[in-house]
């Protein structure tokens, strides 16, 4: 049966055919241009595997802040309370410097906030492996505890009727397994707009991390295009003729391949009677390309925490010198990102021992506090109206 009308559906294909072929076939008489222009920008997606892909294995300044803050933070041990009293032998410390067969505890530690800064999130599973080497939660006497991180990516929150979490599932390619609430510790920064999962800082710096990323890429494009801009290439027909789809089709291929890439840089352009080159990009000076890139870097390490002088990043020396710079660094970014994990590895790994444990990290071990630390040594020490033994407490022991 003939429809008596058209369905608008069917006619778009028809108009966007007729508006190319109008835009490739001009009117007798006028100039053609051929310009080369981008539409709308393209944004990173704010998935695990996106941020991690074009922020960390692509981005250096993203890189080296992950880097920076996982290994500062990894580099400060934990000192285990039990109430007032400090307990050197808790098998928690031990648990830690050891979580399992293929890590230390230097790798799991880095490794945890590295997928804390790049996802928001951090899953610790804890199994039981026993003497004869067979893992699981009961796997009888003689099991030892061992701790194992999850990618975030493939952990998800199960909710139960109420809303609260009743568990997890972890996928693995077509497998997924149910991991029990009291099994896993899920450590998570703070979202506003999600009640289960956590924000990660390199989203929050989702546009500069693809401004910078387009600097760079524009950079290379710009050299393999011989290190110059763009232009129009212009034709003015004479007599009112006008080019043919085959010919503009051919002056394409000609251009694409025998005027662009660093092997002929400086190759002169053939032009034929009524083309006309002009020059229509703007130099790097004229877009203050540095300085925008430079920009980008400075809001990529504001979302970390890291000074942009710690990175070599010029135009923002808001501290004094360096030393100040990696201070600020430790007591405004490091050491809270290690208190609250060893506050949350606190409940966890106690009920795990069956021990009461508070984990309180050692700054005596911080490089970047030594200065106040001998300040803080030294007023105490200066203190005659205290004991030893308040001193000593004071100061942390």
């Amino acid at each position: 049966m003939k429809l008596p009308f058209r369905l608008p559906w069917a006619q778009a294909p028809d108009r966007t055919r007729m508006a190319q072929e109008k835009a490739l076939s001009p009117r007798p008489g006028t100039p053609l241009a051929l310009i080369a222009g981008e539409g709308e920008a393209r944004w990173t997606g704010r998935s695990y595997a996106a941020l991690s892909r074009e922020g960390f294995m692509k981005n250096p300044v993203a890189h080296r802040c992950v880097r920076m803050v996982s290994e500062a933070a990894a580099s400060i041990g934990f000192l285990a309370y039990q109430g007032p009293a400090e307990r050197e032998d808790h098998p928690a410390l031990s648990l830690l410097s050891r979580p399992n067969g293929a890590m230390t505890g230097a790798d799991f530690l880095e490794a945890l906030y590295g997928q804390l800064l790049l996802s928001g999130n951090a899953f610790v599973e804890a199994i039981a492996v026993g003497a004869g080497g067979s893992a699981g939660v009961g796997a009888g006497a003689g099991a030892r505890a061992e701790l194992h991180l999850l990618r975030p990516d493939r952990v998800s929150v199960v909710s139960a009727a109420d809303g609260w979490p009743a568990g997890y599932d972890y996928r693995a390619g077509t497998v997924v397994r149910r991991i029990a609430l009291d099994g896993l510790l899920h450590l998570k920064l703070f979202h506003p707009l999600d009640d289960h999962l956590g924000f990660a800082p390199l989203a929050a710096a989702q546009v500069a991390l693809d401004l910078h990323n387009a600097a760079g890429r524009w950079n290379k494009a710009l050299l393999d295009n011989s290190a110059r801009p763009s232009g129009a290439l212009v034709y003015q027909p004479k007599e009112g003729g006008n080019l043919s789809a085959d010919q503009y089709q051919r002056l394409k291929v000609e251009l694409d391949e025998g005027y662009s890439g660093p092997m002929r840089a400086g190759r002169p352009l053939l032009l034929e009677g009524g083309l006309d080159w002009k020059s229509m990009g703007l130099s790097p000076k004229d877009m203050d390309f540095v300085e925008a890139k430079n920009g980008a870097a400075r809001d990529i390490a504001l979302a970390f925490g890291v000074p942009p002088m710690l990175l070599g990043i010029p135009g923002d020396n808001t501290y004094a010198n360096y030393q100040e710079a990696n201070r600020a660094f430790y007591r405004l970014t490091v050491l809270p990102l290690v208190t609250r994990t060893g506050a949350a590895l606190s409940g966890f790994l106690g009920d795990l021992t069956g021990e009461g444990l508070r984990l309180v990290p050692d700054l005596d071990t911080v490089a970047g506090l030594s200065a106040e630390r001998d300040a803080l040594w030294a007023r105490v020490g200066a203190a005659g109206f205290l004991t030893d033994e308040e001193k000593r407490e004071a100061v942390g022991y």
